[in-house]
């Protein structure tokens, strides 16, 4: 039987979003980012230029640079996160690639939540972030013929989440 015909699902439905979404990454001092969901790949994935690698209390971590504007490198927001894995992805030409991976927080629309990242060089590619199905899982459903369904954030992202993390606007 279905447990949310019954009424006794532990979770609300899932919210309903569009292809493409705005969203906000506050641990990484991204305020605003166009974001194409897409179920068809696994992992989420974001552009990440400038990327090293250091030690920190025993621990791998990662400085990078972000453009989160599409097809522009003129504003970059630098931030640090600890690498968690390292995972090889097939990217969309096919090809293997080992990339790093970390977690951060993620905000569309009035929700939030943790997610996994590989970080990669997208420039070639039309979004600077992809949200993958695991991201999405039990979070959202995509309305293929929507777009930015969720709104963009803007003055109402807290003041916490503008200025959390360690990422620097520069540009």
């Amino acid at each position: 039987m279905n447990r949310r015909a019954t009424g006794r699902s532990r979770r609300p439905p899932p919210d309903t979003l569009g292809w493409r979404e705005w969203a906000t990454l506050p641990d990484l001092g991204i305020e605003t980012i166009k974001v194409k969901l897409d179920t068809g790949a696994r992992t989420s994935s974001l552009h990440a230029v400038d990327l090293t690698r250091f030690e920190r209390d025993g621990r791998e971590w990662l400085r990078f640079g972000v453009h989160p504007n599409q097809r522009s490198v003129r504003n970059v927001v630098y931030a640090e996160a600890q690498m968690v894995d390292e995972r090889w992805v097939r990217n969309s030409g096919g090809h293997r690639e080992l990339r790093p991976v970390i977690e951060t927080r993620i905000g569309i629309g009035g929700a939030s939540w943790d997610i996994e990242l590989t970080l990669t060089r997208r420039d070639e590619m039309g979004f600077r972030m992809l949200l993958g199905r695991q991201a999405l899982r039990g979070r959202a459903v995509v309305d293929p013929s929507g777009s930015y369904r969720a709104g963009r954030p803007g003055p109402d992202v807290s003041e916490s989440q503008r200025t959390t993390g360690s990422g620097e606007n520069e540009g």
